[in-house]
């Protein structure tokens, strides 16, 4: 099975990589709709609320304190999945990552084109002056007064360029990984469930000949692959260890 994705990766030419938070639970990263995901995990509210846009602006407060301590990461690293994407931008085949992950390890592990579709935890923006602060700023907002970043410029309150619940997914990213699809003669779907919408729509964009599934559980997906994988993502894209028939 494994040893079918390397045959497609050397005979493609337009390759494009669509993922989401099981590309990252293997830098120890949580996903959100695993049994140990964040959506079965108890709080005084469940978590779509805490991460929609009227919970931000109704109890803006709690939801700092709940973004800080469970979508702020620290000591993550780039795992052989993000390396591997990396590696075949450089030799001209990745044209694109199209990503639903915030966590930024696509570029840390040397990806340049990235398509975030919810943004990311690395970008934070006023959002009345639009002054740019990185991720250590909102978490050193935690105990000072009532926790609320604020702009040390106008005093706006200062936002994750993260896509809450009820906000829509910037119209210029959604464009770029349309396009990238669209044009791509392999895509790679891996690490995700397809279950939210409008990112999972974004497959029906393929015209090209080969659609790999690579995802431990079911997905929408499977019946139109080419090749179902059904291994971890980074050990399916590890060239080193792609060994089986």
């Amino acid at each position: 099975m494994i040893r079918a994705l390397e045959e497609i990766l050397a005979e493609t030419k337009n390759m494009v990589f669509f993922g989401g938070a099981g590309v990252s639970t293997e830098s120890g990263i949580p996903d959100f709709r695993s049994v140990d995901g964040l959506y079965h995990q108890k709080f005084k509210y469940p978590p779509e609320t805490m991460l929609s846009h009227s919970f931000y602006e109704r109890h803006t407060d709690e939801f700092y304190d709940f973004y800080r301590q469970k979508l702020i990461v620290h000591g993550a690293k780039p795992n052989a999945a993000h390396l591997r994407l990396a590696a075949l931008e450089r030799e001209g085949k990745c044209k694109a990552v199209v990503t639903q992950n915030i966590d930024g390890l696509h570029q840390a592990a040397g990806s340049k084109v990235v398509y975030e579709l919810h943004g990311s935890t690395l970008r934070n923006y006023c959002t009345r002056c639009g002054k740019f602060f990185p991720v250590s700023f909102i978490e050193d907002a935690a105990g000072v007064g009532d926790g609320v970043p604020r702009c040390d410029e106008c005093g706006g309150i200062v936002k994750p360029d993260v896509v809450l619940y009820e906000e829509g997914l910037d119209e210029q990213t959604m464009e770029n990984a349309v396009n990238a699809i669209r044009k791509a003669d392999t895509l790679i779907v891996g690490g995700t469930s397809l279950a939210v919408y409008p990112a999972a729509g974004l497959l029906r964009y393929f015209r090209g000949d080969n659609l790999v599934v690579i995802n431990k559980q079911p997905t929408s997906a499977d019946a139109m692959a080419n090749l179902l994988i059904r291994e971890p993502i980074g050990r399916a894209l590890d060239p080193n260890d792609n060994v089986e028939a």
